[in-house]
């Protein structure tokens, strides 16, 4: 028995209305998958502005301990002033913030450090920290900012 020619005519077009439905649904589905990833970004994005804006009070409260005097190291209140520190320290890692090593003859990095002194008289084959001069951070495994460091050779 032949199929009629509207018989044909109506399974062709029921071919292209499925493959317009298939092609709807996989832009659907792409639309959404770029749409949760937009989301995400811009929930880190600004996660990192808010943690890029704490970390100079960071610096400054580990500046202050630094050079605290010696005869004020034992004070009770120097010490709450340096526990404040560990506190935020353990707050922002629970955000997956994660602190840069850049510890004396730690190698140097420049996807992770950035050079602003350089020992010139220093030999060796290879580039080291001498010393951190400004702590670096990651968030998330991306770096948002790096640690400023002293390089040397060895």
């Amino acid at each position: 028995m032949a199929k009629s020619k509207i018989q044909e005519q109506l399974e062709l077009q029921v071919a292209e209305l499925t493959s317009d439905v298939q092609r709807t649904r996989a832009d659907f589905e792409n639309f959404r998958k770029r749409a949760e990833s937009d989301k995400l970004q811009a929930r880190e994005s600004g996660q990192a502005s808010a943690i890029l804006k704490l970390l100079p009070v960071i610096d400054n409260i580990e500046r202050a301990i630094a050079y605290t005097p010696a005869e004020l190291k034992d004070n009770a209140w120097v010490q709450s002033v340096a526990g404040l520190v560990k506190n935020l320290d353990k707050s922002l890692e629970s955000l997956n913030l994660k602190r840069i090593d850049a510890s004396v003859g730690v190698a140097f990095n420049p996807d992770f450090h950035e050079a602003i002194q350089f020992d010139e008289e220093a030999t060796g084959e290879h580039e080291v920290i001498a010393e951190e001069m400004q702590a670096g951070y990651t968030l998330n495994g991306h770096v948002i900012r790096h640690a400023m460091v002293k390089v040397t050779r060895q």
